[in-house]
């Protein structure tokens, strides 16, 4: 016996009319409009440097989102309630590093987040903990 098949549904076309030549001294049709916005938007080209941020800089908001902030900030500051590296918002946002780093350098100025740098190991072990745990493992 066979499962029953299922069957795709298949949006009914309307018929669209055929575009108009474009006659001479007139601008041809524009095309469909886009909806994303250009990243030069985004990140209000004003011309201010952008902090120091590296991939693995860890950012944490303060404050909820003001009402003037731009919907890309405002999903920066509801990301980052825990800390979030500038990788990870970059990830989440599906925007690339660049346009983070410029829209964190706003919220930055506008301290509604503060930037941690991370916590690096050491490259070295203490020779202290190296000895304790030595003699440690000697006991056993």
């Amino acid at each position: 016996m066979t499962p029953p098949q299922r069957r795709r549904r298949h949006p009914k076309a309307s018929p669209e009319p055929a575009p108009k030549p474009a006659q001479e001294g007139q601008d041809p049709p524009e095309g469909p409009k886009k909806n994303p916005e250009r990243l030069y938007v985004i990140t209000c080209p004003d011309g201010a440097e952008r902090s120091e941020l590296d991939l693995v800089t860890l950012i944490v908001a303060h404050a909820d989102p003001p009402p003037s902030a731009t919907p890309e900030q405002a999903a920066l500051l509801r990301l980052c309630t825990a800390p979030l590296s500038v990788a990870e918002l970059s990830a989440y946002l599906s925007l690339p590093f660049s346009v983070v780093t410029v829209l964190l350098t706003e919220l930055l100025t506008a301290e509604l987040v503060t930037a941690r740098a991370p916590v690096i190991r050491q490259a070295l072990a203490d020779r202290s903990l190296l000895e304790a745990v030595m003699h440690g493992l000697q006991r056993l």
